[in-house]
């Protein structure tokens, strides 16, 4: 794989994360690169992760044994029509948009198509940008590929040990089953934590008193409402049947549990609130998925001078990198008033460990 010549379109967090982890893990260096963004392409060459930028499409990225496109559908499938003339034959092109109906349908429907796999990494952070990517945004994430009439085993093949050798988990699926899923655990769950973000902004008194309450819990549960607005309007247009159909089944679950408050049905609302828990303990912790996880612990603390300094001192002086710490003032179904923000889930482990160690009781979120 070291001898691929690899070009990715489009240097935001999953394009720019794509060519860190191939230089870094895989060891690649013939990465080149097409953004409109002259700072991320600067940046990249400058980190030496690309070793030449284009601002379009060039013969240089033509000639390309393997094309990422990381760009929103409807730009993606503009760049697939520019690319499927002028592709050398054994070129395979994949993307990495979050729904694949519509790309695979367009491929297909093409007469005489270029190798075309369609792909989804299920991991990603509300940051966005170059600045933001890094190489292992993929470890342990799983990576949806789904076959188009022109990809054979052997391109797929080629590609898995791409998708594993970044650190990823690839998983073959058919692309409208993909989006299926990804409407249900991930598209619409961005839409409600909006939903709820606008439901408190538009109920909030002139005081703000909603606003500066809705902290803790609440802060948490709508994290995912800080995404890009012009990533989610695309997403939703290119996954809108099955997300208004995964809409329209939340609502009736919401309409079932209004009966039960209706009816003083008290069985039916621990049943409501057990069966939930149960299904969610069930998760697994050691898979990343469509929604970033938290790398957050909370410490229970005596409120007293120099306690976040010392805390802060025992996790430096391990090489632990803090990247927030913060008293939370709203701590209902909290456990502790110190909140840590951590880059990663090592740092996670490992400081739960050190502060532990020391007697200071912790939880991770």
């Amino acid at each position: 794989m070291v001898d691929k010549k690899i070009s990715v379109i489009g240097l935001g967090l999953i394009g720019g994360s794509i060519v860190k982890a191939l230089k870094e893990q895989m060891n690649i260096t013939n990465i080149a690169a097409v953004d409109n963004n002259t700072e991320s392409l600067n940046q990249a060459l400058e980190e030496g992760y690309i070793v030449k930028g284009f601002s379009k499409l060039d013969e240089y990225i033509f000639d390309s044994d393997i094309i990422f496109i990381c760009t929103p559908v409807s730009i993606t499938i503009s760049y697939i029509k520019e690319l499927k003339d002028n592709v050398k034959d054994n070129c395979i092109i994949t993307d990495t948009s979050s729904t694949k109906g519509r790309i695979i349908d367009y491929v297909n429907s093409l007469d005489n198509p270029p190798c075309f796999i369609g792909g989804h990494p299920m991991t990603g952070t509300e940051k966005t940008g170059f600045k933001s990517s890094y190489a292992h945004l993929f470890e342990n994430a799983y990576y949806i590929l789904s076959h188009t009439k022109s990809s054979a085993d052997s391109h797929m093949d080629t590609l898995c040990k791409i998708i594993k050798g970044i650190g990823a988990i690839p998983l073959i699926l058919d692309a409208q089953l993909h989006d299926e899923i990804t409407a249900t655990i991930s598209h619409v769950p961005h839409v409600i934590a909006s939903a709820l973000v606008n439901l408190v902004k538009n109920s909030d008194s002139e005081d703000k008193k909603m606003q500066t309450l809705a902290a803790g819990g609440f802060k948490d549960i709508t994290r995912i409402a800080s995404s890009s607005p012009q990533m989610w309007e695309n997403i939703v247009l290119s996954n809108s049947e099955k997300i208004k159909k995964t809409i329209s089944d939340f609502i009736e679950t919401l309409k079932s549990f209004m009966e039960y408050i209706d009816t003083n049905d008290s069985k039916s609302i621990y049943n409501f609130f057990e069966s939930a828990k149960a299904y969610r303990d069930s998760f697994s912790d050691n898979q990343k998925g469509l929604i970033q996880p938290l790398h957050e612990l909370v410490v229970d603390v005596v409120d007293k001078p120099g306690i976040i300094g010392d805390i802060a001192t025992l996790l430096g002086q391990n090489g632990i990198n803090i990247k927030n710490i913060n008293v939370s003032n709203s701590r209902e179904f909290e456990q502790g008033c110190l909140r840590i923000t951590l880059p990663d889930s090592d740092s996670v482990d490992i400081s739960y460990n050190l502060l532990t160690d020391k007697g200071y009781k912790v939880f991770k979120i």
